[in-house]
């Protein structure tokens, strides 16, 4: 469990009831919830037009994540107020001489309205279309009350070039924006935080330095995020880049010596973090200084204001919920107490550990009385702490109580979020410890279900959901629901790459401008919305009851029930969109995914916690469920002793050697025990893999001891050929797996129509190598790894080696005329396929060209991407796994006969690629982007495709000799039989390196044979 940053993001605990003037509040929302709610936020960015006693908010609306208009209350008359507003705005809005306006280059309308009431001007614009929203705003702050009304937004406003497609977090204020990245990591969203942050440091310097806020701060924030997800070479990076920034700040290097602690715990290197955290720093104090008229500042905040974190709170001293620097280092160094306590418990010394946490939750509250709701998390986490303390000190009475006092301060603040499920899961855990099951059970099962109903994972919660497994699997064999129940917790438990890959695809989605990305903004809103109107209502509950109360109480259910109305309509239009099933979260219960299965199917399905490895396989009547008898290191060194065996890289060249076949017979026995004898029976396997499995095709490992013996012998004989493996019993020999990354994703696959493409194929391949050898300068674009700097550049090599387009040829040589489309060689480029419009047009989209999965140096963020030719000026010879995301596409089938597209990778490749924990796999990154784009499947490869004895090419080749109607998995294992009876190209690496990702059972091909039309076949002859 990453030890999360509960810091104050410095705001203290709201008034009991919300003024009904929104001129004193932060935000407010207008629009009767028939309509599209929209939300009004001050702010203090309008530097242009702001003057003294000037105040200005931003209108942001569900459909939009662009601000739709502003609103201006200025010390000026109408006339001098409009030309105020004319100056702000030069260059971006045109008027013509009637006084009609228009966003600049387009024929978006622009509407401005001036209210003059003696020498206060109140202003607002914005986009036309949401004039109903403008004059409800300005009429809230004209009246100091909120007005009511119904806001009627013509939607198709959105989805033309000039669309909405920024982010909330590259809208809103940069200060209230820190706020909202702050909020999601008190929630527990590490993935979402960490892209939050990373939107953040984008923002420009003077945004940043307007809001007095040290713009390390993000990047900061950033490391910590990549820590909590694992990605500690890319945090080392990242922390790297804020220490060569000098700051004097306390606050600042408070946060500095804190994260960088939680970095070490993280890495389990105690001592480490225990030296950060007893370094002194300098102490925070009298910071400003009043004497007489005179006012004086200390040297730290001379120094701090350079660096932009103290401006804020110099400028905004006179605001009475703003903390000031002193009160926001005490804190943190009250934090830093509680994480050094942390680390003595885990270096055994439970006394002192008590007494670290019972002092940082006292400094904590000292600060405010204890008032300041933005530390509830860290409140929380001291008291879970000191719970684990007390109970190692054997007062167990005392730790039951401090783990419910830890839930209890989450239930108000943070409802339904990850961090309240994390405190009631750790005390569960408690529970089992002490032998009290069954009320562990129910707790639990409650998690659970609040989790999967709010549709939020157990990201980061692995060891406190360890026990609830292990429970479930011990009764499975008497408690005919433990499976079900396993099943769907399983499903939750989503690893960190994952949550992160669709914290990355959720953006992509978002700054879309089609009807699609319009829905995800409003669903985001609309959950954004009902957390807060639930926070509201806990906090209500918390009230002493009285009429008042009640009403405002009764009043938040109504808006509670429209807004889950909303949500669940904005949900089921989402779910024709295919970019959003991607991203979206969610579960099937298990009569649900056997409802989709076929009678000659079964769902083999593995989940890797802590070190206790379990299967289930789930037939269309039945489950079973069983820890299997090998731990999860046992796991990753078999799996790596096989993979040594296939394909590696030794002295710059890869090699294969003479499989070792006794590792793969007692992997399988070891993993799959109780259904060893059915497994072979099952003529279709979908199978999803977790943990070391992620990196090894299920379908080479040894069913029996058929065929061994005489294998073994060959091995002892020099004479003998060591790669002659006919007559192995492999599992992929009498079953035909594919393999699904959810079972959701498996279950969508399956019911989404086939595709309606007027043409059969599309290839792709063999790009140009680069000319001179150098490569083009790209600035900051992909192929420098994502944008980071130099040192992240691919090397040239990678377009040095270009895959033959000889696969592609064949295959389109079986297409009809006109069927089929080549695409390789000089117009093979990445802007050539994201600016084609006829992608659409093809049920089969095939690629054969290099993926590169893994990140140029360990440091690096990762960028799954496949390679390409270079084009004009912005080509970067690389389609990302984000752009891929972006690509319109009808495929029943994408192919990936490309070079390590799911094979092993660097750490954070794995985390950028959403399928492994850690060392694992990539193919999860680009698969996911294809599927989001419009696939429906996709062929993938674990290692670099072979070209001995032309085995990929007759591999891939061999599946469009496959019948019409013929599924993709029978077409599959059809060429793969052929290969491995063929005794040059028996051994694994040539036939079973190709997955099957999504629903294999679909069929292949739909039309007869002829030929293919090419484009740009880079000098060879057309077809």
């Amino acid at each position: 469990m990453p030890i999360l940053a509960a810091l104050a993001t410095g705001v203290s605990a709201p008034a009991l009831a919300q003024p009904d003037d929104p001129t004193l509040r932060d935000s407010f929302s207008i629009g009767d919830q028939g309509g599209a709610l929209c939300e009004v936020q001050a702010t203090v960015r309008d530097s242009v037009i702001k003057g003294m006693f000037d105040r200005a908010w931003v209108i942001v609306c569900r459909d939009a994540s662009q601000p739709v208009g502003y609103v201006r209350m200025l010390r000026a008359g109408a006339d001098e107020a409009r030309a105020r507003i004319d100056a702000g705005r030069a260059g971006t809005i045109a008027c013509t001489a009637d006084g009609a306006c228009t966003v600049k280059d387009s024929n978006v309308a622009w509407a401005t309205r001036i209210e003059a009431d003696g020498n206060t001007a109140y202003t607002v614009e914005g986009f036309a279309a949401y004039g109903d929203a403008l004059n409800l705003a300005l009429e809230s702050i004209r009246h100091r009350k909120i007005a009511s009304g119904q806001i009627r937004v013509a939607t198709t406003s959105v989805g033309g070039g000039d669309g909405f497609a920024r982010t909330l977090a590259g809208t809103i204020d940069v200060d209230k924006a820190l706020a909202e990245g702050y909020r999601r990591n008190h929630s527990g969203d590490y993935a979402e935080a960490a892209e939050f942050f990373e939107a953040l440091s984008l923002r420009t310097e003077g945004e940043q330095a307007a809001a007095g806020i040290d713009p390390t701060e993000f990047t900061l924030n950033r490391a910590l995020q990549r820590s909590n997800l694992g990605e500690f070479a890319e945090a080392d990076r990242l922390f790297g880049e804020v220490e060569a920034i000098p700051t004097s700040d306390p606050v600042q290097l408070r946060l500095r010596r804190n994260f960088r602690a939680i970095h070490a715990l993280n890495q389990r290197d105690y001592d480490g973090a225990a030296a950060l955290l007893e370094t002194p720093i300098p102490p925070l104090v009298n910071e400003v200084r009043v004497e007489g008229s005179a006012v004086t500042l200390t040297p730290e905040i001379v120094a701090g204001v350079n660096s932009g974190a103290n401006a804020r709170a110099v400028r905004q001293a006179g605001d009475r919920e703003r903390l000031t620097p002193t009160e926001r280092a005490q804190i943190i160094d009250a934090q830093a107490v509680h994480l050094l306590g942390t680390v003595e418990r885990l270096r055994g010394d439970a006394k002192a550990a008590k007494a670290a946490q019972l002092k940082g939750l006292a400094d904590a509250l000292a600060v405010r009385e204890g008032r300041v709701t933005s530390i509830v998390r860290l409140r929380s986490q001291m008291l879970g702490e000191l719970a684990l303390s007390e109970e190692a000190l054997g007062d167990n009475n005392a730790a039951d109580a401090r783990f419910q006092e830890s839930i209890g301060a989450l239930a108000v603040e943070y409802p339904e979020t990850n961090a309240l499920a994390s405190a009631r899961a750790r005390y569960a855990a408690f529970l089992t410890r002490h032998g009290e099951d069954d009320k562990a059970l129910a707790i639990y099962h409650d998690v659970v279900g609040a989790l999967a109903s709010s549709q939020r994972s157990t990201a980061g919660m692995a060891n406190m959901m360890a026990p609830y497994y292990r429970l479930l699997a011990n009764r499975a064999a008497t408690d005919p629901k433990a499976a079900g129940d396993f099943f769907v917790a399983s499903q939750l438990q989503v690893r960190p790459g994952v949550a992160d890959t669709q914290a990355l695809l959720a953006r992509e989605l978002s700054a879309g401008s089609d009807d699609g990305a319009r829905l995800f903004r409003q669903a985001t809103t609309l959950n954004r919305d009902v957390e807060r109107a639930r926070i509201e209502d806990a906090r209500l509950a918390q009230m002493p009851e009285s009429a008042e109360v009640n009403a405002m109480r009764a009043d938040l259910k109504t808006q509670l029930d429209n807004l889950s109305f909303q949500q669940a309509e904005t949900v089921t239009k989402l779910a024709a969109y295919p970019q959003y099933r991607v991203v979206a979260p969610g579960k099937l219960d298990l009569v649900e995914l056997q409802q989709v299965l076929r009678p000659d199917e079964a769902y083999l399905k593995m989940l890797v916690v802590g070190d206790a490895v379990y299967a289930m396989l789930i037939g269309p009547g039945d489950a079973i469920l069983w820890r299997s008898d090998i731990s999860a290191q046992g796991l990753e060194n078999a799996v790596d002793t096989i993979r040594s065996t296939i394909s590696i890289v030794e002295n710059g060249k890869r090699v294969t050697y003479p499989f070792d076949a006794v590792t793969a017979r007692k992997l399988y026995t070891q993993l799959f025990g109780p259904v060893a004898d059915r497994l072979p029976a099952v003529p279709h396997l979908i199978f999803e893999p977790d943990g070391a499995m992620l990196r090894l095709p299920v379908n080479l490992l040894i069913t029996s001891d058929t065929g061994l013996a005489a294998y073994e012998q060959r091995l002892a004989d020099p004479n003998a050929d060591a790669f002659d493996m006919r007559g192995i019993a492999w599992l992929g020999r009498s079953t035909r797996p594919s393999t699904a990354v959810s079972a959701l994703s498996f279950r969508n696959a399956r019911q989404t129509a086939p595709s309606d493409a007027k043409h059969e194929y599309f290839g792709l391949g063999e790009n140009l190598p680069v000319r001179g050898g150098v490569l083009p300068s790209l600035g900051t674009r992909g192929a420098a790894g994502g944008g980071v700097d130099g040192s992240c550049q691919w090397d040239v090599s990678q377009w040095s080696r270009p895959i033959s387009a000889a696969e592609l040829v064949t295959a389109s040589s079986t297409m009809d005329r006109g069927a089929a489309t080549l695409l390789t060689g000089g117009a093979f480029t990445d802007t050539a396929v994201k600016s084609r419009g006829d992608l659409s047009d093809y049920r089969i989209i095939h690629f054969a060209t290099h993926g590169l999965v893994t990140a140029p140096r360990p440091s690096c963020p990762a960028r799954p991407a496949l390679v390409t030719s270079f084009g004009g000026q912005d080509s970067d010879g690389l389609l990302t796994f984000q752009e891929i995301f972006d690509l319109k596409i009808n495929a029943d089938l994408v192919i990936l006969s490309a070079c390590d597209t799911a094979g092993a990778a660097t750490v954070a490749a794995t985390r950028e690629a959403g399928v492994a924990s850690g060392g694992g796999n990539a193919l999860d990154g680009l698969v996911r982007s294809f599927i989001g784009a419009g696939g429906r499947s996709v062929i993938a490869s674990h290692w670099p495709a072979p070209d001995d004895f032309d085995a990929t090419k007759r591999l891939i080749g061999g599946l469009f000799t496959a019948r019409q109607g013929e599924s993709i998995a029978d077409a599959l294992w059809t060429s793969e039989m052929q290969l491995m009876d063929d005794k040059r190209t028996s051994h694994p690496y040539y036939w079973a390196g190709f997955a099957i990702i999504g629903d294999g059972g679909q069929p292949l091909l739909h039309g007869a044979t002829a030929t293919a039309q090419t484009e740009g076949a880079a000098g060879r002859s057309a077809l």
